[in-house]
């Protein structure tokens, strides 16, 4: 027995969670089994399920609506479809009002949705963070099935634990975790994917493969081009495998939650977000993912002894896969480096910024140097310039 009058008591305790991830060519039809499958019923009952889809992808694909309705009769006897289709707006917009957010409250109150219930949203990164911040805050979370409909969504964020909006100019200010009931990475949903927007996803990959897997980065170099040209029998296995190493990072990372001081996934990032809203989200995440990843391979090989000859295959792989590496907004140091502060801010405590000893070495620094960390963006806006591989 303990002293009755014991005055704290600390007790550690792990919660389980499952994280579903599939992989299909043609979800609402010849692979439907698969979504079917992962709604069980509550008891007797069939489960209910909320349909939300991303008006881009609606206005891209005029088609999806009436397939999904055509999916969800199919099945009637397995779940049941509450209401209609719910649209929301596409790319950051979502995020970016928070009445858009109260409005998918009022949807999901009205469909008298309950824990054991389904949303499914249909769509790019931003639907799904802010559709799932709205599911992840209805009874403390009902069951997000996350159909990702991009590169970057089916490569990284949508097989992710964060959800999100933005509040006051600042990137994911406002959000949850919250692990997705499941994700369905599905091969269809990509093909009205304008180019400019397929090319994003690609930039999380070289990413994670310069983090996890130096094998993996030098394949994705060797088939950048390929990517670019959009041959499936490559794209595919590079979508795959960055999916499964994110995924790998979040459930054995022992830290899925954010909880330490570090966000290795985050390598490259810490000035992406700073430039999304300093040009407005004129550049697409992706886009600004790869501007970062390219800054900080630089300035890893500048100060931390990266290899200059891999500090050059990540921006020639970059490019090879039709990425920008430069944009007007980098002229603009002073308020970029303003984003290191939002940066500690997001995961508190010190600065912790990762970068690269090697490909599959990263290290945790706490400060950044300035002066070096402004070399390095003009190496990389150089280089952008350039049609040769110059020394960077």
């Amino acid at each position: 027995m303990s002293d009755a009058h014991e005055s704290s008591c600390d007790i550690r305790f792990a919660v389980p969670f499952t994280h579903r991830l599939r992989f299909t060519r043609d979800v609402f039809s010849a692979d439907e089994a698969t979504l079917v499958e992962l709604f069980e019923p509550s008891g007797d009952r069939a489960p209910r399920v909320q349909f939300w889809l991303d008006e881009d992808v609606a206005t891209a694909s005029p088609q999806l609506r009436q397939r999904l309705w055509s999916f969800a009769k199919r099945h009637a006897e397995r779940f049941h479809t509450v209401g209609n289709v719910q649209m929301v707006p596409g790319g950051e917009a979502v995020k970016n009002d928070v009445h858009v957010v109260e409005r998918m409250l009022k949807c999901v109150n009205a469909a008298d949705l309950d824990r054991r219930s389904y949303i499914v949203v249909i769509g790019g990164g931003a639907v799904l963070d802010a559709v799932g911040f709205a599911a992840a805050i209805s009874h403390r979370g009902i069951r997000l099935v996350r159909l990702p409909t991009t590169t970057l969504a089916q490569a990284d964020s949508g097989v992710g634990v964060k959800n999100s909006i933005n509040l006051f100019a600042k990137k994911n200010w406002c959000g949850t975790f919250a692990v997705p009931w499941a994700v369905v990475n599905d091969e269809q949903l990509l093909s009205t994917l304008p180019d400019r927007d397929f090319a994003c996803g690609f930039s999380e990959a070289v990413k994670v493969s310069l983090l996890k897997d130096a094998e993996f980065f030098l394949r994705l170099c060797k088939g950048a081009t390929a990517v670019r040209k959009r041959d499936a029998g490559v794209y595919r296995e590079f979508i795959r495998e960055s999916a499964i190493w994110h995924l790998r990072h979040i459930t054995a990372g022992g830290d899925p939650f954010e909880a330490l001081e570090a966000r290795p996934l985050d390598f490259g990032h810490w000035s992406a977000h700073k430039l999304e809203v300093m040009t407005n989200f004129e550049l697409r995440h992706g886009e600004a993912v790869g501007i970062g990843v390219a800054i900080d391979a630089v300035y890893s090989s500048l100060k931390f002894g990266f290899p200059k000859a891999d500090a050059c295959r990540v921006l020639e792989c970059l490019r090879h896969l039709g990425l920008p590496l430069s944009h007007a907004a980098l002229s603009r140091t002073d308020e970029l480096f303003a984003g290191l502060e939002e940066f500690r801010q997001h995961l508190g405590g010190r600065l912790t910024v990762t970068m690269l000893k090697a490909v599959g070495e990263p290290i945790d620094v706490h400060e950044i140097d300035h002066g070096l960390m402004k070399v390095a963006i003009d190496r990389v806006r150089r280089f952008a310039g350039e049609r040769e591989r110059v020394e960077v």
